[in-house]
């Protein structure tokens, strides 16, 4: 059943169906079924709503890892490190940085941020180390969340449609301005505030996705995290582990993205024949879950925090959606 949502745009409100990431074209074609975001920004890969599947494409031969995702030769990123964009003139997320501020990931007191200080080294994220280049040579179970930005210029406002373009000028304007360090493994990923329609197609295509573009001859990895809560579809919680429904509903998407980016830099690396990238493959599938002391449903535990994550794709074994490796 497709669910219905008003949203905001300029002349008033909009009915939308709600109905998870697609794979936009780079070296090999994409089926022209591809949703029409994708084809016109082929340097990014969408994470879809949920109910969304990817299916039908022909993408070529590849050499086949016999585990159900293939590896078609570009490069991955084997220690990973993520830096936070908080792009408003708010604070997006209790206890997050204060608007015109920048700094070291540690300072980050929100949900969201602890979450990034502690996604590497877990069980979870282990699963991206049987993931590797051609030399054999494996990612390692490492995600630093290395500095923020709480942006608080050009700030997009509710409702309006914040082009791609726009996205990475403002990852380039963090560099520019010295709020930011560019670093070649760094994803970075940029974080809008309540009903802000980031990247132009939010929760009426996709949650999030994750790119690629060129900057002073440096290729910049950053990622789109609108405000998922907002969403239906783009929001699976029941109840909130945290008590704060806005960032537990956040660290779904950002853990998928951030996977991907670490085995799928620049788009051309770990897909499966459809276009699946390792998190696609189990997107909103989140595996056994349990009851947290606040009555809400979580699948795991990071630094004493419960969270609701889906599933990574294990390139292992024949391949499969789990929880940890």
């Amino acid at each position: 059943m497709k669910r219905w949502l008003l949203v905001v745009t300029g002349g008033g409100l909009l009915a939308v169906a709600c109905n998870p990431e697609s794979r936009a074209p780079t070296a090999p074609a994409r089926a022209t079924s591809a949703p029409a975001f994708e084809l016109q920004h082929p340097a990014t890969h969408i994470m879809l709503l949920r109910g969304q599947v990817r299916s039908g494409l022909s993408l070529g031969a590849a050499p086949s890892s016999g585990n159900g995702i293939d590896y078609h030769g570009g490069p991955i990123i084997y220690t990973q490190k993520v830096a936070a964009i908080y792009w408003s003139s708010g604070t997006i997320y209790r206890g997050g940085p204060a608007p015109g501020t920048s700094g070291p990931g540690s300072a980050d007191g929100s949900v969201v941020g602890f979450f990034m200080s502690h996604l590497g080294g877990s069980p979870y994220y282990n699963i991206n180390t049987t993931y590797y280049d051609g030399a054999g040579t494996h990612i390692q179970n490492s995600v630093t969340y290395t500095q923020y930005w709480a942006a608080n210029t050009n700030v997009p406002l509710p409702g309006q449609p914040v082009l791609d373009s726009q996205i990475q000028a403002q990852v380039i304007a963090g560099f520019t301005s010295g709020n930011l360090t560019y670093d070649p493994n760094t994803l970075y990923l940029v974080f809008s505030d309540a009903m802000v329609n980031l990247g132009g197609e939010f929760g009426v295509v996709y949650c999030a996705y994750h790119g690629n573009f060129t900057w002073n001859g440096n290729d910049v990895k950053y990622g789109a995290m609108p405000h998922d809560i907002d969403f239906f579809d783009c929001n699976a919680l029941s109840g909130s582990p945290n008590n704060d429904p806005a960032a537990d509903a956040e660290v779904n998407t950002l853990a998928h993205e951030t996977e991907e980016t670490n085995t799928d830099e620049d788009l051309n690396a770990w897909y499966d024949s459809n276009g699946n990238e390792n998190a696609d493959k189990c997107a909103w599938n989140f595996g056994s879950t349990y009851t947290t002391a606040n009555g809400s449903r979580a699948n795991m535990n990071l630094g004493g925090k419960d969270f609701l994550v889906q599933q990574n794709w294990v390139n292992a074994n024949g391949g499969s959606c789990r929880l940890s490796w």
